[in-house]
């Protein structure tokens, strides 16, 4: 008995251990999205995407412990559509415990992500006011209510969501995290409409080009390195199967760099590093969902096709003159919708060595998963699109979405926070 206390006493706390490194992991992608964003957008902005990339951090993880988290994972109410726990820390399943905590601030870090994917589709043109509205609101009702309906069961039986009764499937976040995020910077996008000078009279688009590539590629390293403890992570537990999930996953950002570097390359008679770069953050969101339930040659299949969808996304939204200046939508929303569809197609079953019951369409599972799957995407769209509507158009009506034409000419830094964001380097290149 003595063993056997011990030996589940040291898998309880590999289990902590393994998730607080898994969520510093996901913490780290902050700094991804904040040098992409910086890197695929003008100089002149860099100091407010860089304040913006901070403050929807500090205040969405304030928003969700106040509020999200109890909306999020607390029992279930009125058939799994929202949940209840209480202000403050939320009252789980085991109480305040060591896990608990560690459960808490490995969440805390995915909510924070979903804000921070709309950063890059509203660049250089919202109000900064505006985007700390937007990003309490999501961090604390929007992404939590969808969250629940999907993930509520991770904190108790009493706690699980309408959609994750019906056997809706998203591992690590395709729908929850990077569908949410996408749909919402989708309106966003929308409702602020383009950067002055992006569309010619003709409806053609006018290239405006980041300032560093440098700075985007690095960012996109790091965004791949933070998606191991993403990914992985999620199981929350030590064991074996995070290597198959971290194979997995890399295999679909691999593929999804190919594929989105050669369709480019058709497309525009160049190797592009933005789209390659894009493809490989477009396999990382569609590998998501189905992460610990396809096989390595699935995943390179579901990455695959993320890279051709990116890049049509891209031109596709630039033909109807929604302007996203980093391709935010065409990463995580068209992506997050697609990652959460091939689980339907690709979900490899017990037989196959996946003790989850789960079984896709090619592996002669029928076509109910993938049904589930279309619905869950489906209800997660409605509403994440139509809060996102609501919130920015509610900002435009009283006047405070978008800075005024002579702000976004001259720069977000110097109008919005009075600094430069090069300063210093300008300086000392005129000594």
């Amino acid at each position: 008995m003595e063993t056997e206390i011990t030996s589940t006493a040291v898998q309880a706390n590999l289990n902590v251990v393994w998730t607080m490194v898994a969520a510093i992991l996901v913490f780290m992608m902050q700094a991804g999205f904040a040098l992409v964003e910086t890197g695929f957008t003008r100089a002149k902005n860099a100091a407010n995407i860089m304040m913006k990339n901070l403050m929807d951090f500090a205040a969405g993880s304030l928003a969700f412990y106040v509020l999200g988290s109890a909306l999020m994972f607390g029992a279930t109410t009125a058939a799994g559509w929202i949940g209840w726990g209480g202000l403050g820390m939320p009252t789980l399943a085991n109480g305040e415990g060591a896990w608990d905590w560690t459960f808490l601030f490995f969440q805390t870090m995915f909510a924070a992500t979903a804000a921070t994917i709309v950063s890059g589709a509203v660049a250089e043109r919202i109000e900064f006011k505006s985007y700390l509205i937007y990003s309490v609101i999501v961090s604390a009702i929007v992404y939590p209510v969808s969250g629940h309906w999907i993930w509520g069961g991770l904190a108790g039986a009493s706690s699980q969501g309408w959609l994750e009764g019906l056997g809706f499937h998203d591992f690590a976040g395709s729908t929850v995290v990077h569908s949410v995020g996408g749909w919402i910077a989708l309106a966003g996008a929308i409702a602020l409409g383009p950067r002055i000078g992006k569309y010619r009279h003709d409806g053609k688009a006018n290239p405006i080009p980041g300032h560093s590539l440098v700075l985007g590629t690095l960012g996109v390293f790091l965004l791949w390195v933070g998606w191991f403890g993403f990914n992985p992570g999620s199981y929350t537990a030590g064991v074996g199967a995070i290597g198959r999930v971290a194979m997995t996953t890399n295999l679909a950002a691999c593929a999804g760099t190919i594929s989105a570097l050669v369709t480019a390359w058709i497309i525009m008679g160049k190797p592009d590093l933005t789209m390659a770069l894009n493809g490989s953050l477009a396999g990382l969101v569609a590998i998501t969902a189905p992460c610990d339930v396809v096989t390595a040659n699935a995943a390179v299949a579901i990455g695959l096709v993320a890279g051709v969808l990116v890049v049509v996304s891209v031109f596709a939204l630039d033909r109807v003159h929604i302007d996203d200046p980093v391709g935010a939508v065409s990463v995580h929303c068209v992506n997050g919708v697609w990652g959460t569809l091939s689980v339907g197609l690709f979900a490899a079953p017990v037989s196959a060595g996946y003790g989850n019951g789960l079984a896709g369409l090619f592996y002669g599972g029928g076509a109910k998963l993938l049904g589930v799957q279309l619905a869950g995407a489906g209800a997660v769209a409605v509403w994440a699109f139509g809060c996102g509507t609501a919130i920015f158009f509610l900002l435009k009506r009283f006047g405070i979405l978008r800075v005024s034409a002579r702000t976004e000419l001259k720069g977000l830094d110097l109008v919005e926070h009075g600094q430069d964001a090069y300063a210093s380097f300008q300086f000392f290149s005129n000594i």
